[in-house]
């Protein structure tokens, strides 16, 4: 079985009590951000190797890491092979930056998004442009209504509840 099927299979779906999912997912999203906090401290250095050679390097568990793999997969510049990787396969985590944080956003991943490392990486107007395209990139917007005696907007002319909106 891949890395990838595993790491998902136990994070969603193994059945977990709410107590124990409380400690699963809380003890990832701690080690997640330590691994954001050493990746994004240095933007220059593209940060390669195994699997597991990159689990060793932050002290997680190569499930851990395939997880954290899986995370960041959108938001680097050449996705990895996630959906067949073991841990001996190459990966890299050449990031863009843009794209991680707007990701981050779409994600309500505040512990990530709000990280002191960001400072340096992309200035506060570029996160707030970014914050706001990914918060409205989720939002419906309805068209006016078109009332009874309005012009039809096919443009035939006629009223709209004597054309198209005759059926509606």
């Amino acid at each position: 079985m891949a890395l990838l099927e595993t790491w998902r299979k136990l994070a969603y779906e193994t059945e977990m009590d709410q107590k124990n999912a409380s400690e699963f997912w809380g003890s990832y999203f701690n080690q997640e951000k330590a691994i954001y906090e050493q990746i994004l401290a240095n933007p220059d250095t593209v940060v390669k190797g195994t699997v597991k050679e990159l689990a060793e390097k932050f002290g997680v568990e190569v499930l851990l890491m395939t997880g954290f793999l899986d995370g960041i997969n959108d938001s680097l510049k050449t996705p990895n092979p996630i959906e067949t990787m073991d841990e001996n396969t190459e990966v890299s985590l050449d990031y863009d930056k843009e794209k991680l944080y707007y990701n981050m956003v779409g994600c309500k991943a505040d512990w990530l998004y709000e990280l002191p490392q960001w400072d340096n990486l992309l200035d506060e107007q570029t996160r707030k442009d970014l914050y706001k395209k990914q918060k409205l990139s989720g939002t419906v917007v309805k068209g006016k209504k078109i009332g009874r005696n309005d012009p039809c907007p096919c443009g035939s002319g006629k009223k709209y509840k004597q054309c198209c909106g005759k059926n509606a």
